[in-house]
């Protein structure tokens, strides 16, 4: 009997190194922004919830810690792998803030944890990871933009995701509050200061960030491929904006401090609520600009998730907004968004099905090279 070969064209063994070659490949261009993805699966999760759909909320639930656990998996191994590429991203002034997704998701899970189990402890546990992140890489990612010697210009370095900053200190703001309600005094009012002082630092980061990608909208030329999905997080970061400050009016009976601010708390939130109204329009219509009057190809991109997020984050801030302040003229707009959002979040699901696939060659079609360092 002979031995098979394993060096022609038909052996199985010359595959196993091509892939194991193209899967290290892939984990060293990683985005840092693939935490959206815990970002939009949970909070499509809580707003099923909200909209009275408990079990499909607990099945998302379920899945966005498997993905959490997995993307982890994955970040440390590039950081154990390819420290160079990971501290060359984190410098670099279009996937650097793509880090702030890693806060983000910390603090969505976490909000998962408090609404959906009343698991305050693993929640506050989360909470606790996603400050300490927060903390680390916002002075990480500016210290290095303010003293890097090269820099992009303006409108080769700037873009929405570096709203992704704003969500981040919401989404710990949010948390905040949502743990608030469940602690005893004086942690109480020491949580809901804290609320409110994150919840007043990412508005004035919205102002400063947001005039700069104005300026840029405006006065730079602009091609289909510079409107990435993350600028749709112009709208998700007044969203969830609305969603803290609509929290601390609901926490005020249990803060004296709140309650003196209340008129202050009540027309901000309305204020971020109406500024993200505001972008959806736009970001529609650039949308169609892009892919159907400049023929733009659509394709699975992890940035994608950075789209999703906001249409179920507006979804819940205005359904927590109505509950808040009592707006019932507005009733319709929670359950539409949430449909869109799930819509949307099934649609990029399935891509990132294809493409794992792909990338495991269960799947015969080739992965474009945009696509693979996406």
């Amino acid at each position: 009997m002979t031995t098979p070969s394993t060096d022609g064209p038909t052996g199985a063994h010359p595959v196993k190194p091509a892939l194991h070659k193209r899967l290290l490949t892939d984990l060293a261009g990683l985005a840092p922004a693939y935490f959206g993805l815990v970002m939009a699966t949970g909070i499509v999760s809580i707003a099923a919830q909200l909209q009275g759909w408990p079990q499909l909320a607990r099945t998302l639930f379920y899945l966005n810690n498997a993905m959490y656990a997995v993307l982890w998996l994955l970040t440390l191994g590039r950081l154990l792998w390819f420290p160079g590429r990971l501290f060359s991203d984190l410098i670099d002034h279009l996937r650097g803030p793509g880090f702030f997704t890693m806060v983000a998701g910390t603090g969505v899970l976490g909000a998962q944890y408090v609404l959906l189990l009343a698991d305050y402890r693993f929640g506050l546990l989360l909470w606790i990871a996603a400050l300490v992140l927060w903390l680390a890489l916002t002075y990480a990612i500016f210290m290095a933009f303010t003293v890097k010697e090269h820099k992009p210009a303006l409108d080769k370095g700037i873009s929405g995701a570096w709203l992704l900053a704003v969500v981040a200190t919401q989404s710990v703001a949010v948390l905040a509050a949502l743990l608030a309600a469940h602690v005893a005094q004086p942690y109480r009012l020491e949580m809901n200061f804290l609320a409110l002082s994150m919840w007043l630092w990412g508005g004035m980061l919205y102002i400063w960030m947001m005039s700069l990608i104005f300026y840029r909208y405006t006065f730079f030329r602009f091609a289909p491929g510079d409107l990435s999905p993350p600028y749709w997080i112009n709208m998700g970061a007044m969203a969830i904006s609305t969603l803290a400050g609509s929290l601390l009016i609901i926490n005020a009976p249990d803060a004296p401090f709140l309650l003196s601010l209340l008129p202050f708390l009540k027309g901000f939130t309305v204020f971020y609520w109406a500024t993200g109204t505001w972008w959806i329009p736009m970001l529609v219509l650039l949308s169609i600009w892009r892919h159907v009057y400049k023929r733009f190809p659509m394709r699975y991109d992890p940035l994608y998730w950075g789209a999703v997020f906001p249409l179920g984050m507006y979804a819940t801030g205005t359904h927590q907004m109505l509950h808040a302040m009592d707006f019932a003229l507005l009733e319709f707009l929670p359950p539409l968004f949430w449909i869109v959002a799930l819509v949307t979040w099934g649609l990029a699901f399935m891509g990132l099905l294809r493409d794992v696939l792909r990338r495991l060659d269960l799947l015969q079609s080739p992965v474009p090279v945009a696509e693979m360092h996406g």
